[in-house]
């Protein structure tokens, strides 16, 4: 058997996470209905578009949900378990699994009506494009 890492930030983060699932904390109800775990996001802005990329490895493109609604941006999905063999011994599990679901406030620039997004090697990629009087405009000084 080999050294295993220890983590005291992670070790705080679990324990955080039973003592509000036990006590039942109503400001984590998305987290308990959906699962234990949430995709990690990054969200960048330019000129001409905002752009949401969520990690999302091992989960097929037909299990992800994209959704624009009233200046909310919601990505939601399922990573599914994979089945274990019975003859296959587990000495450590990390991996989560199950239903996920994040929400993003949108600015007003951006068209809820023009989204694309496409899925690459395990990284959905939202792109919302801004509204066409919501770009900059550079504006000569006489």
């Amino acid at each position: 058997m080999g050294l295993i890492r220890w983590s005291p930030w992670q070790e705080l983060e679990s324990l955080n996470h039973r003592l509000t699932h036990m006590l039942g904390d109503p400001s984590n109800d998305a987290v308990s209905e959906y699962g234990n775990w949430l995709p990690d996001v990054d969200i960048h802005e330019t000129d001409k578009m905002v752009t949401v990329s969520a990690d999302l490895p091992g989960i097929d493109k037909k299990d992800v949900k994209v959704e624009v609604e009233n200046g909310v941006l919601v990505i939601s999905g399922e990573r599914k378990s994979e089945k274990e063999e019975k003859d296959e011994n587990s000495h450590r599990i990390e991996r989560s699994f199950g239903r996920f679901m994040r929400s993003f406030s949108l600015p007003s620039s951006v068209d809820g009506t023009s989204v694309k997004a496409k899925m690459d090697k395990g990284v959905l990629k939202v792109e919302l494009a801004k509204k066409e009087g919501a770009k900059p405009k550079s504006i000569t000084v006489e």
